[in-house]
């Protein structure tokens, strides 16, 4: 299958070179700042269209980080509190207004506890965010859950302050 697949990629820049070779000859032929020209309007459309991409996409994250991304947890609990399906009902209003962006909803744990505990506890969270979102009528195609545990601390330390910041399901834009 593989074989094929890299077969199949081949003889599509086989066949691509054919036509730049046969490009290249007729503009040779003719006026050749013409065909500078034309080459290098392509390429300012192809990146003006690359910037827009990545404007929209970072216009995108503003907006989500204006609406609140993250949902924080009481200690050992994967349930959502009040200020929590407030802020997932904000996420699931601009999810609804934007039907082309998809998201990962992160979960997360703070350090106490072993290892796999806490990976069960962020994915326990992240899905109880989830969960929320699609009972909203959010379509669960677009949004995904990762379970992070202990291993990316919103902020480091080993008190109460920092223990609160790591409890939390974080969405982020794919």
């Amino acid at each position: 299958m593989f074989q094929r697949l890299i077969a199949l990629c081949a003889a599509t820049f086989f066949l691509a070179a054919c036509e730049t070779a046969s490009q290249t000859d007729t503009a040779t032929s003719g006026d050749s700042s013409a065909s500078s020209t034309t080459a290098s309007s392509s390429a300012n459309s192809s990146t003006g269209t690359a910037g827009s991409a990545e404007s929209a996409e970072a216009k995108a994250k503003a907006a989500l980080a204006e609406v609140g991304n993250t949902v924080y947890f009481d200690f050992d609990s994967s349930a959502l509190s009040a200020s929590g399906t407030a802020m997932l009902g904000r996420q699931a209003a601009f999810l609804k207004a934007n039907p082309s962006i998809t998201v990962t909803i992160e979960g997360h744990a703070d350090e106490r506890g072993t290892r796999e505990y806490n990976l069960a506890l962020g994915d326990r969270r992240a899905s109880a965010a989830r969960d929320y979102l699609i009972a909203q009528g959010i379509n669960a195609a677009r949004v995904r859950t990762v379970s992070y545990g202990k291993e990316r601390p919103a902020m480091a330390g080993s008190n109460n302050a920092a223990w609160a910041k790591n409890r939390r399901a974080a969405t982020v834009i794919n």
